[in-house]
């Protein structure tokens, strides 16, 4: 089942009423009891959507141009968590059941895996390749990880402050940042020594969940905690910080797309928000169904995808 229409979005500055916009929005049905957590969308604009079917132990694939959906299991004991596409186009994925990274061709849907080393169990949450096409990854249980592609070979770090990584990114000069949701910080890797160095945002207690770059190597984080909107700048090492609009805001996912405007998740609103930086001006954009718990967010030109594990949906929103 699809849902299609136009909404025009309030804007908000603070808690001033501001500028409509018109975004198209289409909504995809994924199997029943998917759940689905995270998505990455093909680079390529008729290119597949991959999603994880958390619950199912399962990759999920749908085309948007028929919404069919074909979803390939991952294993016995699988428990997918996050999803991207890598540089070779395959969907890699961080699956906290198997305790493993898969990658699955994109064509004949072979699975490959690369389990973490005996005894360390990550509670793996998400992945970013590097500038020399290196994945990292992150698990709750106190770790972070690099795997190589051209060998296989996996290796785990601890994380200086324990438990807690959880979201992380690859800046365009392929510097590597993690957010940690328990520690409440952020982190950036040596991609040479692997040594990992911790990063505290001004506000306490935040909950860093998940983090992204903007075109410019600015690193923008969502405080699930605090219901702020966050910036750090490696640069000149200065934070800045938004509240999202609405009396109980929780930021979850966090996305920038390539016009450098920030889309986020909010638990609080049951909505996805888009902020622009020029302006300082939110855009919301609510679920019409509710409880929609809209996990995570990745997108390609003129398209921004979100997984909603509470409808078991996955949303585009498009725009110019």
């Amino acid at each position: 089942m699809r849902w299609k229409a136009w909404i025009g979005a309030l804007s908000w500055i603070a808690s001033s009423a501001g500028i409509a916009a018109d975004v198209s929005i289409e909504r995809f049905r994924v199997p029943e009891g998917a759940h689905p957590h995270d998505v990455a969308p093909s680079p390529e604009p008729s290119g597949p959507v991959w999603y994880t079917a958390q619950a199912q132990g399962a990759l999920g694939m749908l085309d948007p141009a028929t919404g069919k959906t074909r979803q390939i299991p991952l294993g016995s004991g699988s428990s997918p968590h996050g999803v991207i596409v890598g540089p070779d186009g395959a969907p890699w994925i961080t699956d906290s059941g198997l305790n493993a990274i898969v990658r699955v061709d994109p064509k004949t849907f072979a699975l490959t895996r690369y389990p973490l080393p005996e005894g360390r169990n990550a509670n793996l949450n998400t992945a970013a390749f590097d500038g020399k096409g290196i994945l990292w990854f992150t698990g709750q249980s106190g770790i972070y990880g690099r795997l190589d592609p051209a060998s296989g070979s996996v290796r785990v770090f601890d994380a200086p402050r324990g438990r807690g990584p959880y979201g992380i990114t690859a800046t365009p000069a392929g510097d590597i940042y993690y957010a940690s949701l328990a520690g409440s910080h952020i982190a950036r890797i040596d991609t040479t020594t692997g040594e990992a160095r911790p990063i505290d945002p001004p506000t306490p207690r935040q909950g860093a969940r998940r983090i992204w770059s903007d075109s410019t190597g600015r690193v923008w984080v969502s405080e699930w905690q605090s219901g702020q909107l966050s910036r750090y700048d490696p640069k000149t090492r200065e934070w800045r910080a938004w509240r999202l609009p609405g009396s109980d805001p929780h930021p979850y996912a966090i996305y920038v797309d390539r016009q450098d405007r920030v889309w986020v998740s909010d638990f609080g609103a049951n909505a996805v928000l888009r902020f622009d930086p020029a302006t300082e001006r939110f855009e919301s954009f609510p679920s019409p169904q509710p409880n929609a718990a809209i996990r995570q967010i990745l997108g390609r030109p003129g398209e921004t995808w979100a997984a909603e594990s509470g409808t078991d949906h996955v949303t585009v929103y498009r725009w110019q």
